[in-house]
């Protein structure tokens, strides 16, 4: 069988670890599988190429940016492969253009358009373990380009997809996909199994043990996935297809966002075309925009108000001051001292007063809901920053989610 591994910077922090890395990617080599390796720079080495730049430009040009950050993950697989050579495994080392990877072309926020799996098929018939930088790929001007924070995970599920691989495990400092996170929630219970439907609601919603564009792509493609500690043997969590599920659960996790920030445009004139003017604005500035609520119409007019990344906060406001008057809007306000809580389940489709039981623990914690926002298996609210932490344990509770449940 042919498997993807993937392992983020802390699991090669240093040559020790890096060492046992190649001793577990030897040994599914030995169990008799080929193997696609995916790395991503070691520990803190972005942070540091990020300080380096900063050092000697207060605002780099993103082309080189994205050439000086490439850099890392480069170490990496380099380093890799001379390690699993030193253990008799034969390797080779690509960089994200030489394993086929194209992008669009964007910047620090690249996206794969295509992978072409030849040079990478040739290494494997070889019978070598090919070690791909992860992060990165090549646009169609033969522009280095990164694929954004998270960007070995989409990498990963990526070359999985195109390679038509029987499985991609995602190495990791954690154990795999908890109820909530542990450091909030000290009881959390590690999930055995998750449909691809709530992996990626739970990435999208601030899990941070999965990329959500990885997520995503492991969804469209059906690809299977682990995700698993490279300090330990655990068996991880299998996330798969909902219908292999013997049995979905009603809630499965409690996800949390600090990093949110909320933007309101008062007296919005209400006619057809004000809402594309006011997204497509902010989509020309790259920003991702998440809850939308529009308020009751009143004299011609709406608020309309949604939440952004906290990082994205200055594009957005820049954004929606440029066209406030195209759209006939009074004023704009916005907060950055807001968070999202979040609770995902499968079975919440076919259970009806999951909603209602979430707002009724939050109200009997004295938590104040600001916005809210649903999909079939997934009920999202806008709070108070500061009482985050408290609504995650509050919810989690509620749901009987812990391991002592």
């Amino acid at each position: 069988m042919l498997i993807v591994q993937k392992f983020g910077g802390s699991s090669v922090a240093d040559p020790a670890r890096i060492g046992r890395v190649a001793d577990r990617v030897a040994a599914t080599v030995r169990d008799g599988h080929q193997v696609v390796v995916v790395v991503s720079a070691m520990g803190d080495t972005t942070d540091d190429l990020l300080a380096l730049a900063g050092a000697v430009s207060a605002n780099p040009a993103p082309r080189e940016l994205d050439m000086l950050l490439s850099t890392g993950e480069q170490v990496s697989i380099a380093l890799l492969s001379m390690a699993l050579a030193a253990r008799d495994c034969p390797a080779v080392s690509l960089t994200g253009g030489q394993a086929g990877i194209r992008t669009n072309g964007f910047y620090a926020k690249g996206k794969i358009i295509q992978i072409d799996t030849r040079r990478v098929r040739a290494e494997l018939e070889k019978g070598r373990v090919v070690v791909v930088a992860g992060f990165q790929g090549v646009s169609e001007d033969g522009e280095i380009t990164t694929l954004g924070r998270g960007g070995s995970d989409t990498t990963a599920v990526a070359l999985a997809a195109a390679l038509e691989a029987g499985l991609c495990e995602i190495y990791t400092d954690v154990d795999g996909v908890y109820t909530a996170d542990p450091r909030v929630v000290p009881d959390a219970r590690k999930l055995e199994v998750i449909s691809h439907d709530e992996m990626l609601e739970l990435a999208s919603l601030g899990a941070v043990v999965l990329h959500p564009r990885a997520a995503e792509l492991a969804k469209l493609y059906a690809v299977p996935l682990v995700v698993r500690s490279s300090f330990n043997n655990g068996p991880g969590t299998l996330i798969k297809e909902v219908d292999d599920m013997e049995q979905a659960a009603v809630v499965s996790g409690v996800a949390h966002d600090a990093n949110v920030a909320k933007i309101g445009l008062f007296d919005v004139e209400d006619r057809p075309g004000i809402a594309s003017r006011i997204f497509q604005e902010l989509a020309r500035e790259y920003v991702n925009v998440d809850m939308i609520i529009q308020g009751a119409m009143r004299d011609g007019r709406n608020d309309i108000a949604f939440t952004v990344s906290r990082d994205d906060l200055p594009r957005a406001l820049e954004a929606v001051r440029r066209i406030q008057d195209q759209v006939g809007a009074k004023g704009i306000t916005y907060d950055d001292g807001v968070a999202k809580i979040s609770i995902v389940g499968a079975g919440m489709v076919s259970h009806p007063g999951v909603a209602a039981a979430m707002f009724e623990a939050l109200a009997e914690a004295g938590i104040n809901i600001a916005m809210i926002s649903t999909s079939e298996i997934k009920v999202s609210c806008v709070i108070r920053r500061e009482e985050i932490e408290e609504a995650v344990r509050v919810l989690h509770r509620k749901f009987k989610l812990g391991s002592g449940s």
